[in-house]
């Protein structure tokens, strides 16, 4: 029982101080449930990062969802994504009772500036962190080469290319790679 407690604090506590979406909760993620708790590797927050990032819907239910699952199997998962989702849910419910008075305040507004920066910040060193994590083999390093080469040029030249695109070129590169590997490791068999 104790750990579902805090699950629940945990996701709650991630759910309240987390601006800028999934991206930004990537690094409080792994410092609570990777260094912290240890409660899931390196290894498999990298998989679940992935995986939260490629199917359908925002990355922080999804991040929680797969930590909770991973943790306490599916009662882990409902309560860890009700406990994120709460604090976001009853923000937007009071400011929305206040929006238009809300946004003129100015007190608000500045603090929204300081927000951004402490967002891209986030966003920055998650992006490090699982940099830092990915192993450093000939094909990883190609792809991200390729991947943030794409994305400078493309941010440079103005143009409008999907993330999807990204997340698709890179699936695509690693089916082929599993591919090419699995018929290397029949062919070694084979002899």
């Amino acid at each position: 029982m104790k750990k579902y407690i805090d699950l629940f604090i945990t996701m709650l506590k991630i759910g309240l101080f987390t601006f800028g979406g999934g991206y930004a909760m990537i690094a409080l993620l792994e410092n609570e449930f990777v260094s912290r708790r240890k409660w899931i590797e390196k290894n498999e927050f990298l998989d679940m990062v992935a995986i939260a990032e490629s199917t359908p819907g925002p990355i922080a239910i999804n991040a929680a969802t797969y930590i909770g699952y991973r943790v306490l199997r599916f009662r882990g998962s409902l309560i860890a994504t009700v406990g994120v989702c709460i604090p976001s849910f009853a923000i937007i419910y009071v400011i929305s009772l206040f929006f238009d008075k809300f946004l003129s305040l100015t007190l608000v507004a500045n603090a929204f500036k300081g927000i951004q920066i402490c967002v891209i910040y986030l966003i920055f060193s998650a992006g490090v962190k699982l940099l830092k994590g990915i192993s450093k083999t000939p094909f990883n390093v190609i792809t991200i080469i390729a991947v943030m080469s794409a994305m400078i040029i493309t941010s440079i030249l103005a143009v409008n290319f999907s993330t999807i695109y990204y997340i698709l070129i890179c699936g695509i590169c690693g089916v082929v790679l599993y591919l090419f590997q699995s018929l290397s490791v029949n062919k070694e068999r084979s002899k």
